[in-house]
């Protein structure tokens, strides 16, 4: 699941309206006099000089967006708005998303430039979820489907993922056990950045406290990427002047590679050392080999350095942690405020689990039809990144008659797509059963090829880590509705349960939900398979 680069939001401007006014009026009529002479653009609302539009970019921009889109689009789906001086083509319908991720996927496959993200990764040209379209990025992409992210090596990790479930369900009923109240999100947080941390520097990823460090660093890449910075939407000579105001933020970026870097450096270094000792591996101990293994196996083949393997670790971590754990949270959210739907669920899957088993197996996983329709929904409803990572056109290009000029900024809102009403009954609405057999969605999937479904976009910058993450959401999901009946805190109802949005690098509730969980009476009270 990939990593996503975010709007400014509109109280920032208050900090430097005026000296943008100031600076660059001149740049302003300039871009305008060039935007006047292009032919046939996209539909814009009514912007202001020097700042474009992020005046009307609010807290949440995938529903300011929206909302924009629905009064000023007359374009098929695709609108045009100047966050700054750079133009962006927001696309917010499946057909213009279609046009975009595979009629000209050729043309948008690049990604804009952004400073804080080379400042954390190695430069421009050495991470993978960032990095412009090239040669490099083909061979990076080819190292990461080939060798990390196949089905058959997400498989490998099956035993991994069972043990990481078992100990978070042996805490919860200790936490069972007494009545205690758990905070869900973070538990979520910390299983899924566990699961990532074991697959990618093997079972010692919790000698000296690594995984909470990994865990510390990822906050702090999500808080710098979702920052505002001038550099991007004032580039060029602007960003000269207007420096101090981005120097604080890459001063923090600077630190932060540092610390990624002696910490991804030592588990290389641990892992060099392993594979001295142990140079004649196996088959089988080459196929449950963990990312970084394969990495300096294959390190010399695809002519990759020792910064880019750091950079695609880095992608790995950031993309595969918070993303799994948001659809967790908001799944168990929806069947909280969603009864019902919560026991149907416990049904199948406790129907589906062969009696006396203590926990869910993943080969147990595949006959629950049920359990993947409440992911589906759970990811059309609330996709962890509602703006999939900007691409950019790498040369003009026309869409339905209406020009595309090379170098602008491509903003996929999966969000508004995913919700289109004409796509979609009851849009708006948790309805998993429109994914079953004889549903309206029955057909339909997020895998790049339905475009009115795109959670993990689609075409050459789709995520290709999608197969990885939903193995830990689907067997850390199962688990949940199996062992445990669900409540929410004394003195709480189902209505109180708040659903405002925080919107960064990943969309994430204002509040944590916190749930009292109790051991299910046909369930082993066992704490081991």
């Amino acid at each position: 699941m990939a990593a996503h680069l975010t709007i400014p939001l509109a109280p920032w401007l208050l900090l430097f309206v005026p000296l943008l006014l100031l600076l660059l009026r001149v740049v302003s009529r300039g871009t305008d006099k060039s935007r006047r002479q292009l032919k046939r653009l996209p539909a814009s609302p009514r912007g202001l000089p020097v700042i474009g539009h992020l005046h009307l970019i609010g807290d949440l921009p995938h529903v300011s967006l929206r909302d924009l889109a629905a009064k000023h689009d007359h374009t098929n789906g695709l609108m045009l708005v100047r966050l700054g001086t750079v133009p962006n083509l927001i696309v917010s319908t499946p057909h213009a998303a279609q046009a975009v991720l595979r009629t000209h996927d050729h043309i948008f496959a690049s990604r804009p430039p952004s400073t804080i993200v080379d400042d954390l990764q190695y430069g421009p040209s050495s991470n993978f979820g960032a990095a412009p379209y090239g040669e490099h990025w083909r061979q990076v992409r080819k190292l990461v489907t080939t060798h990390l992210l196949t089905t058959k090596k997400v498989n490998s990790y099956h035993l991994a993922r069972q043990e990481e479930v078992c100990l978070v369900m042996a805490k919860l009923r200790n936490a069972a056990a007494v009545g205690m109240e758990v905070d869900i999100s973070e538990m979520v947080n910390t299983f899924t950045n566990d699961v990532v941390c074991r697959a990618v520097s093997g079972k010692f990823f919790r000698v000296e406290g690594r995984n909470k460090l990994f865990r510390e660093l990822i906050e702090v890449n999500s808080v710098l990427s979702a920052g505002f910075c001038l550099e991007n939407y004032f580039p060029g000579r602007l960003a000269m002047l207007l420096g101090m105001f981005t120097r604080f933020m890459r001063n923090k970026a600077a630190v932060a590679h540092k610390r990624w870097d002696e910490l991804l450096e030592n588990i290389i270094c641990d892992h060099e050392r392993r594979r001295f000792k142990h140079s004649a591996e196996s088959a089988e101990q080459e196929q449950s080999a963990d990312f970084i293994d394969v990495m300096l196996s294959v390190q010399e083949g695809y002519g990759i350095t020792r910064d880019n393997i750091k950079a695609i670790l880095m992608d790995i971590f950031d993309a595969g942690t918070n993303t799994s754990a948001l659809v967790l949270e908001f799944a168990m959210v929806e069947l909280m405020c969603n009864p019902n739907l919560r026991t149907k669920l416990q049904d199948e899957v406790r129907k589906k689990t062969p009696k006396g088993q203590e926990l869910v197996n993943e080969e147990n996983l595949a006959s629950m039809s049920y359990l993947r329709a409440v992911v589906k929904e759970t990811l059309r409803l609330h996709p962890p990144a509602p703006l999939l990572l900007p691409h950019q056109s790498m040369a003009d290009c026309e869409i339905d008659g209406y020009t595309i000029p090379s170098g602008t900024r491509v903003i996929i809102n999966s969000w508004a797509i995913n919700r289109d009403p004409e796509s979609w009954e009851k849009a708006d609405e948790f309805i998993p059963e429109r994914f079953t057999d004889g549903g309206s969605a029955a057909a339909i999937d997020f895998k790049g090829n339905n475009f009115q479904f795109i959670p993990f976009g689609a075409g050459r910058r789709m995520c290709p880590g999608l197969n990885f993450g939903l193995a830990s959401v689907e067997i850390m999901l199962a688990n949940l509705m199996y062992c445990f009946d669900w409540n929410l805190p004394t003195g709480v109802d189902k209505q109180d349960i708040d659903m405002t949005e925080v919107f960064g690098l990943t969309v994430h509730r204002k509040e944590k939900l916190v749930l009292v969980p109790k051991l299910h009476d046909t369930v082993p009270s066992g704490h081991v398979i």
